[in-house]
């Protein structure tokens, strides 16, 4: 299967994305994966990026439509791929369309992560960071620490990143609903978006997208 995944910050796509794509063998393809592959190997393509992300600057959506055609085209991508944070807009979504025409392929999905917006800013706004790593990541309502702003794993001190604060993430979602939310509405138009909550635990999440989009095929 052809999928795009779509849906707000803190929706999950991250964590459904790799899931899905696992049971369903095949690759799931990052933007920020992407940018980061090319970047590391110094690709012509990962150059250029980097030079924008120096500058500042926004990558150009052809950068980033070549890095997504490249990685369409390496052989475990031939029976199909998940799309994780592209396309990101209605440009981006025209020229995808236009790649897998030029391939021959088509998408099979568009599967849409929805999640209320509060929830999105209660789930965002509650991280906190342990100083000392990274990976050790707690949250005040969903999985609080035993002792207020210390690690359970170290005793490092919890942090809420300037990323996770609530005006931040209001600004994320109002640069969502004015940039990529509009996609839903291309994609709606040839009868591709399936949407399912994206609420409850995350087995229940992925086990609801997987029987969404197997009705999806059976019904095309």
């Amino acid at each position: 299967m052809r999928i795009v995944l779509v849906g707000p910050p803190g929706a999950g796509k991250g964590t459904q994305a790799v899931r899905l794509a696992e049971k369903l063998g095949i690759p799931h393809i990052s933007t920020g994966d992407l940018f980061r592959a090319n970047i590391s190997r110094q690709t012509e393509l990962g150059r250029l990026a980097k030079s924008y992300m120096d500058a500042g600057n926004l990558v150009p959506d052809e950068v980033t439509i070549a890095m997504a055609k490249d990685r369409m085209e390496q052989p475990d991508a031939e029976k199909g791929f998940l799309l994780d944070g592209f396309p990101r807009n209605v440009s981006q979504a025209e020229a995808l369309d236009q790649l897998l025409q030029d391939e021959h392929m088509t998408l099979d999905a568009v599967l849409d992560l929805e999640v209320p917006e509060e929830e999105v800013v209660k789930r965002i706004a509650g991280r906190r960071i342990c100083r000392n790593d990274s990976s050790h990541v707690f949250h005040v309502t969903y999985s609080p620490p035993k002792q207020e702003g210390v690690c359970d794993v170290c005793g490092g001190e919890l942090y809420q990143r300037d990323d996770d604060s609530e005006d931040t993430v209001r600004k994320r979602l109002e640069v969502y609903h004015t940039q990529t939310e509009p996609i839903i509405d291309y994609y709606k138009a040839q009868e591709l978006v399936v949407t399912i909550s994206s609420l409850g635990p995350v087995d229940e999440i992925t086990q609801r997208a997987l029987e969404a989009l197997k009705r999806e095929k059976a019904e095309k």
